[in-house]
C-alpha cells in the first residue's frame, strides 16, 4: 500500500526528469514511475495534456498534490523527504544558498545555456534574464571553486540538479570545461545511483527508440 509520501513521477528518458529520478532515488523516496515515449508523442495526448497542460516532463504527483517544473520539483521532494538531509532546513544559515543556487539554475543558467545553443544574440543585458552569458558562467564557476560542492563541504539536491546539468552541458558543448567543472562533474557522477539511473534510462530509451522505428 502507497505510503502518505508516495510519489508518482511522469519520466521519459533522458530528459529533464532524469535529474528528479535520481533525486528520489538518492532521498530513497516510495516512488513509481509513469514512463512517457516523447518520440512516439505521448506527451502531447490528451490523457498526459490533462495532467500538464504544457506537455512536458517532468512532473510529480504527491496525493492530490501535481507538482511541475524541474525545480520546483526539487524543491518539494527534498523537503518532503527532509530526514535524508538533501536541503537545509529553514532555519539552516545555509538555506538561503541553496535557494539561491536551485533558481539560479532555472532562471539564469538554462536560458543563457539555450540562448548560446541557438546562436540567439542577446543584445542588451538589461533585457535578459540573466544578463550576459560570460557573467553567469563566471559566477558559476567561482562558487564550484570554493567546493567541493555547491554548498561547501556539503551536498544537497543542488548537485544532483547541477551534476546532471553540467554534464549534459559540457558534454554537448554549450559550455566550455574547466578542471574545476570536470572535478564538479566526477563527483557526481561517483555516486552509485547516478550509474543506476544512466543505465535505467538507456534501457529504456533504446526501448522507445526500437518503438519509434517499427
Amino acid at each position: 500500500m502507497p505510503s502518505s509520501r508516495h510519489i508518482t513521477l511522469f519520466h521519459s528518458p533522458q530528459t529533464r526528469s532524469s535529474a528528479v529520478l535520481l533525486l528520489l532515488e538518492e532521498l530513497q523516496a516510495d516512488y513509481e514511475l509513469h514512463v512517457l515515449n516523447m518520440k512516439a508523442g505521448e506527451q502531447r495526448q490528451p490523457a498526459y495534456l490533462a495532467i500538464n497542460p504544457m506537455g512536458k516532463v517532468p512532473a510529480i504527483l504527491h496525493g492530490g498534490t501535481l507538482v511541475t517544473e524541474q525545480v520546483a520539483i526539487f524543491l518539494y521532494l527534498a523537503d518532503l523527504y527532509a530526514e535524508a538531509g538533501l536541503a537545509p532546513a529553514l532555519t539552516d544559515p545555509q538555506r538561503g544558498t541553496y535557494l539561491r543556487w536551485m533558481v539560479f539554475y532555472g532562471s539564469c543558467f538554462e536560458p543563457a545555456m539555450m540562448d548560446r545553443s541557438q546562436q540567439r544574440d542577446v543584445t542588451s543585458p538589461m533585457s535578459s534574464p540573466y544578463g550576459r552569458y560570460e557573467d553567469t558562467v563566471n559566477l558559476l564557476l567561482e562558487q564550484l571553486g570554493k567546493g567541493p560542492y555547491l554548498l561547501g563541504e556539503r551536498f544537497s539536491a543542488a548537485d544532483l540538479l547541477w551534476g546532471m546539468a553540467l554534464s549534459w552541458m559540457v558534454g554537448f558543448k554549450l559550455m566550455a570545461s574547466t578542471p574545476v567543472v570536470e572535478a564538479y562533474i566526477a563527483r557526481f557522477n561517483a555516486r552509485p545511483v547516478v550509474a543506476r539511473v544512466m543505465a535505467s534510462d538507456a534501457e529504456l530509451a533504446a526501448r522507445h527508440a526500437a518503438t519509434a522505428s517499427t
